[in-house]
């Protein structure tokens, strides 16, 4: 089977998206960087890093810190996907990103993105 495109790209590449979406529908970008260090555990200068080296997603994850356990307490659809059922372990962690960028869009508490 054929390696997905995005695990190549450069997280650096769609993290603007993600905060343009985000800032679009008036949340932050240090609302962003808080889901991704929940998601990741990667730092505020560890976050710096990894964008500044381009980092790969397929990289960025398997290099992340600390993997939230709570984690799998992400659910629903995101671009026509549910997010529990898709079976290859790391696009399933760049849809749960996914799900919590657009959680955080839509305008949920925190505490509920971040699964407290």
């Amino acid at each position: 089977m054929a390696e997905h495109r995005i695990y190549s790209m450069s997280f650096a590449s769609v993290y603007p998206h993600y905060v343009a979406k985000a800032e679009k529908k008036g949340r932050t970008k240090a609302e962003v960087d808080e889901v991704i260090t929940w998601l990741t555990g990667y730092g505020e200068k560890e976050l710096a890093a990894q964008l500044e080296q381009r980092t790969t997603f397929e990289a960025f994850f398997a290099e992340a810190p600390n993997l939230n356990p709570s984690r799998a307490l992400i659910k629903g659809v995101v671009c026509g996907v549910r997010v529990e059922n898709v079976e290859e372990p790391l696009m399933r962690e760049i849809r749960y990103l996914d799900k919590l960028i657009d959680e955080l869009a839509k305008g949920k508490a925190m505490e509920k993105i971040l699964r407290t």
